[in-house]
């Protein structure tokens, strides 16, 4: 027994152990010996190594106030773009508010006082009569906003054809849009001058 284990043991060994006269291929590509990363792993290492937790009470301190400062800024940050953006610089202002065009437009409705102006103070007047039990409130407040609706709308016919017609000499290269610029009037005159954005530029009754 102890003559047949020790013989399957020797062809065990020897037929594990490579030939020293093998030829190895050399355009076959050898395996990489290990599995594929996942992405999340991949992703990992790209970012690097997780920080160890703090050790001390002041390692902690010290990582909350520069997670706090990184707050500040980006705060700070944002109220600086606020501030530019109501300051009119054409950089930090919404696509539909940039350009001399749009500039001159919003120039030309602030120099005038616009009934328009009205219609946020009119429709919280609207609504407050309505919660008044009061037929007769309720009925002058409605006669009141029919009227001023009408006037409104006039306002701001007579208002974009007014505007349109300076854009279009003021900017004679320009492709000029009636709508289009109507329409960028009449919701800039329909604002109240404190909620305008950005803030006007010149002062009502000035000459554009």
């Amino acid at each position: 027994m102890r003559f047949l284990r020790r013989s399957a043991d020797e062809a065990t060994e020897t037929t594990a152990d490579p030939a020293p006269d093998e030829v190895v291929d050399p355009a076959r590509t050898p395996g990489k010996g290990k599995p594929t990363p996942k992405r999340r792993e991949a992703e990992g290492r790209r970012r690097g190594p997780v920080p160890p937790p703090p050790r001390t009470q002041r390692e902690a301190l010290k990582r909350m106030r520069g997670n706090k400062t990184s707050k500040e800024d980006r705060r700070a940050a944002a109220v600086e773009r606020r501030q530019r953006m109501m300051a009119g610089e054409d950089k930090y202002l919404l696509p539909r508010d940039r350009g001399p065009v749009k500039a001159y437009i919003r120039d030309v409705v602030d120099s005038r006082r616009n009934l328009m102006g009205l219609f946020m103070p009119l429709a919280i007047l609207v609504f407050v009569a309505l919660i008044v039990p009061a037929p007769a409130i309720q009925q002058y407040a409605t006669l009141l906003t029919t009227f001023m609706l009408l006037a409104m709308v006039v306002e701001g016919f007579v208002l974009g054809r007014l505007v349109t017609k300076r854009v279009r000499s003021r900017f004679p290269t320009e492709p000029i849009k009636g709508i289009s610029i109507g329409w960028y009037s009449f919701i800039r005159a329909s604002q109240l001058r404190k909620l305008r954005v950005p803030k006007p530029r010149v002062a009502a009754g000035d000459k554009v």
